[in-house]
């Protein structure tokens, strides 16, 4: 891992921003660590925890997935996602809330289901998996009269989450199984943009690597995270930047995912 890590510390140390990292090679059990303390904007990447907790009360019996919300005019809120373009007052079901907001970072999905959830119960979620330093209290593309706080991440704790995420200890295995293959479903990619494609001319054969994983995205935030699988080897990934030019931190960031690939590519 040495040689991933000199790569890594000479890319981050090239560019402008904060730049902070968690890598755990679960294969190998191996870790590395840089500024994994420091706050950063959580931008799209608190949907993450959003979403368990939307799992852990559906756990509980406190909510349905099947259980249908309508989307007044008010909901529906700019940035990313299709909702804000689709007609209102349409009942949406909170699995297919969920859905958009992982794989395609609605925000308006994000702010229905933060009405279904409520602050209080994803700020114990957090604090359950062991998020010390993160926080939640402001729903998305809105500008509240009165701010608590910010909603702010360390890459250490959303690397804890991921870890807690893979060995199925969020909630029930069950739910960490489903919040896995959803975030495998990610259409938005800075991490893997550049990994090679899935495609083969016969049927049925195996991808050479998978990424479960989400995004996020604002002026000078570029964050992306998730668990990367590839031939059979595991590695749970956080990269948060702040403070970075747009089009330096997307190239820094599939720059970072190619080497991470390269390392686990290797026999």
């Amino acid at each position: 891992m040495e040689k991933l890590i000199k790569k890594l510390k000479t890319t981050i140390d090239e560019v402008d921003g904060t730049w902070s990292v968690v890598l755990n090679d679960i294969t190998h059990q191996k870790q590395w660590k840089i500024n994994e303390h420091d706050l950063h904007y959580a931008a799209s990447i608190i949907k993450v925890p959003i979403m368990a907790t939307v799992f852990s009360l559906a756990d509980k019996g406190q909510l349905s997935m099947s259980e249908k919300i309508i989307m007044k005019p008010e909901d529906q809120v700019g940035g990313s996602g299709v909702l804000q373009h689709l007609t209102p007052n349409e009942k949406i079901s909170i699995a297919d809330l969920t859905i958009l907001m992982i794989i395609q970072s609605d925000n308006t999905a994000t702010n229905m289901l933060i009405d279904v959830v409520g602050v209080e119960n994803i700020q114990q979620t957090m604090e359950h998996i062991g998020m010390e330093k993160s926080t939640f209290y402001n729903k998305l593309m809105i500008v509240p009269a009165d701010l608590e706080g910010s909603n702010k991440i360390t890459a250490n704790d959303m690397s804890i989450m991921l870890n807690q995420m893979l060995l199925g200890k969020i909630s029930s295995y069950y739910a960490c199984e489903k919040m896995i293959d959803m975030m495998k479903k990610q259409q938005i990619h800075y991490l893997t943009k550049n990994l090679p494609n899935h495609s083969s001319e016969y049927i049925g054969t195996e991808r050479k690597w998978q990424f479960a994983s989400k995004t996020g995205n604002v002026t000078g935030t570029k964050h992306d995270m998730g668990i990367l699988y590839v031939n059979g080897k595991i590695m749970t990934v956080t990269v948060l930047s702040s403070q970075c030019d747009k089009e330096v931190a997307l190239e820094t960031l599939s720059n970072i995912g190619r080497y991470i690939f390269q390392y686990l590519s290797q026999e």
